[in-house]
């Protein structure tokens, strides 16, 4: 069984202030983007896969990824969630880890921790509350939101019975806004 991380880095940044989008933005001595990529990366899955959109991402991302462009990332997450997973059937993965590009402190542990889950659905959890990354098996892909911004938050919410938490270290923050950036360099 093989398993694929996914990196969504497709939306437009539109609570970021900065002068660069949010991605690219300095975070630590590096594109903030760089940061969740190398981290899924170190996990050693099988592929590492990101979702581009709003903003040309290719001169910062390490070589060996997939780049999957999705044209429709205005549309929501749900688009860009959908391009990914179809990366990943194509290469007949079985298995997809899902994190976000504006979460530069998700450890590789928590992605390979998560990966290792034992359930359709498995979850991040963070001292308790729930975070990304998130474990999706192949049986669940085709019940995934085809449209909208919720990404697998909707299938989660209603089909508890699919998932797991798993209990994972490190910090989930995203970097929504310049002051979240500066909070957490």
């Amino acid at each position: 069984m093989t398993t694929a991380a996914i990196v969504l880095a497709a939306g437009g940044g539109s609570r970021f202030a900065g002068a660069a989008h949010k991605l690219l933005a300095d975070f630590r001595g590096r594109p903030l983007v760089a940061w969740a990529v190398e981290h899924a990366i170190d996990a050693g899955l099988d592929e590492t896969i990101v979702v581009t959109g709003a903003v040309d991402l290719e001169d910062v991302l390490p070589a060996g990824v997939t780049v999957v462009p999705n044209p429709r990332w205005a549309e929501g997450q749900a688009t860009s969630l959908q391009a990914g997973i179809a990366a990943a059937e194509a290469s007949d993965h079985a298995v997809v880890v899902v994190g976000l590009g504006d979460q530069p402190l998700v450890s590789p542990e928590s992605w390979a921790a998560v990966a290792a889950g034992d359930a359709p659905i498995a979850v991040a959890t963070y001292g308790g509350r729930r975070g990304n990354p998130v474990r999706l098996a192949r049986e669940i892909w085709p019940l995934l939101p085809a449209a909208g911004d919720a990404g697998a938050r909707v299938l989660i919410a209603e089909r508890p019975d699919l998932v797991i938490g798993v209990a994972c270290s490190g910090e989930p923050a995203d970097v929504d806004t310049l002051e979240d950036l500066h909070r957490w360099s």
